[in-house]
């Protein structure tokens, strides 16, 4: 017999979604043209909290709703991180459709299932109602096992996804109202361009943080996200008990950011202050902060992924903003441009190494089986840092064999011949501006 105020919760919610759920004002994003009608697999939306997933579902919602495609009883979204839906599992997903039935009159058409890790076996549910083949289904997570490598065998063929980030930094623009065309790109115009460039590598691309009216605001909803992250994504889903460590190495990032780390320092780290972890807990936290998307690790470039699983990761922020958490910008501005660098090369979905001999090269992209090209980041090259910059990249030139490399920098815009090639030397900000994803390079 069915739970009376289970019942009642889910007429309740449903309820709301066909009666009050108002569609919010949008900031439209810079992600691939979708029509809901045309799915014919699950599409799943994945990426960090607060970085838009919700607002995008309802974008497409919108979508139904113009000029009546389609009315709201054909729609049922459904927020998996409501409390009044705690304990709710796939065995009470036709009761549900059933509330839905007693309410609208009709079964839905198109399924909205947002943060759907919360449901248990969420993989299993999803194959199940894919089978009927009744149902369009979209559905949001905050969590890297929605993405495709992560699916189990059981979605395979049935599942499409894509990665949802805070704004790049032409979404940036188009937010802000700055408008620019290549030529621009040349004139005094670039100047609001820059300005509006120091702000995002400052404060990130979170959408809330964006369209804050404060530093103090900013930083409250960072420092909010930060706690949500550690309480909800990780102290609370894993079980974790040693709520210390996990503590040290969140904050260890925000002062490390762009830096290869050690699981071996960091527990001789732990152990000098006199706090016990071990080289596993160490790392099974590394990997939830990577699942949660607080961090992008990767790993030191090998042909052999047995000593690429064994050597240190190059760990960085998922966005520039949680850095105003840590120290002063002035300190670190070199190590936040690479940051901002990696989140657009994660953003693009290569496959990214960094590399490290005797000198250090701070990306490596590879396609296929091969490494293709390298990219050196740094704020400015000087006289005092111009050897070490180019020598990283010698270095892996010639222990890759890689046919091209970028320097990328906060204003200079050049070009030099290193190695026997013609390596460009170009602005982050230009760079970023570019939808170019094969060339790597093109400014």
């Amino acid at each position: 017999m069915v739970n009376k105020m289970r019942t009642e919760a889910l007429l309740t919610v449903v309820a709301e979604w066909l009666e009050e759920g108002e569609i919010p004002s949008l900031v439209f994003r810079n992600e691939r043209t979708i029509d809901p009608e045309n799915l014919d697999r699950i599409l799943a939306v994945v990426g960090p909290r607060r970085a838009g997933k919700t607002y995008f579902m309802y974008q497409l919602i919108q979508s139904l709703l113009q000029g009546g495609r389609h009315k709201r009883e054909d729609i049922l979204f459904i927020d998996f991180e409501d409390y009044r839906l705690g304990g709710f599992t796939g065995d009470d997903m036709d009761e549900l459709f059933a509330a839905f039935h007693q309410l609208a009159g009709q079964y839905p058409h198109f399924l909205f299932f947002d943060e759907v890790q919360n449901l248990p076996d969420w993989n299993r549910v999803l194959r199940t109602l894919h089978n009927r083949r009744r149902f369009k289904i979209i559905v949001s997570g905050s969590n890297s096992k929605l993405l495709g490598r992560e699916i189990a065998t059981e979605l395979r063929g049935r599942y499409d996804d894509f990665l949802m980030l805070p704004f790049s930094f032409q979404e940036y623009l188009q937010y802000r109202g700055v408008s620019f065309t290549p030529s621009s790109l040349r004139t005094a115009a670039r100047g609001n361009i820059m300005a509006a460039f120091d702000d995002y590598v400052r404060h990130g691309g979170f959408p809330e943080v964006v369209m804050a009216g404060s530093r103090a605001e900013q930083r409250k909803l960072l420092q909010n996200y930060f706690k949500t992250i550690f309480y909800r994504d990780i102290l609370e889903r894993y079980n974790i008990k040693a709520r210390y460590v996990l503590d040290a190495v969140m904050n260890d990032f925000l002062e490390t950011y762009s830096d290869v780390f050690s699981i071996s320092r960091f527990e001789k780290h732990l152990k000098g202050n006199g706090l016990p972890g071990s080289k596993r807990t160490i790392a099974n936290y590394l990997h939830y902060l990577q699942e949660a998307f607080f961090i992008i690790a990767n790993d030191k470039f090998s042909f052999s992924p047995r000593r690429r699983i064994m050597n240190p990761k190059k760990v960085y922020l998922t966005d520039t903003g949680f850095a105003a958490l840590g120290r002063p910008f002035a300190e670190n501005r070199g190590r936040i441009l690479e940051n901002v660098v990696a989140i657009e090369l994660f953003r693009r979905e290569m496959e990214l190494y960094y590399f490290k001999d005797r000198n250090e090269c701070d990306f490596i992209v590879k396609k296929g089986t091969l490494p293709t090209h390298a990219i050196q980041v740094c704020w400015e090259l000087t006289r005092q840092n111009e050897k070490r910059e180019i020598a990283g990249l010698k270095d892996a030139f010639k222990s890759l064999d890689l046919p091209s490399g970028t320097i990328l920098t906060y204003a200079q815009e050049e070009e030099r011949e290193i190695s026997g090639r013609r390596v460009p030397v170009l602005p982050a900000w230009k760079w970023l501006l570019t939808d170019d994803t094969n060339g790597i390079a093109s400014g």
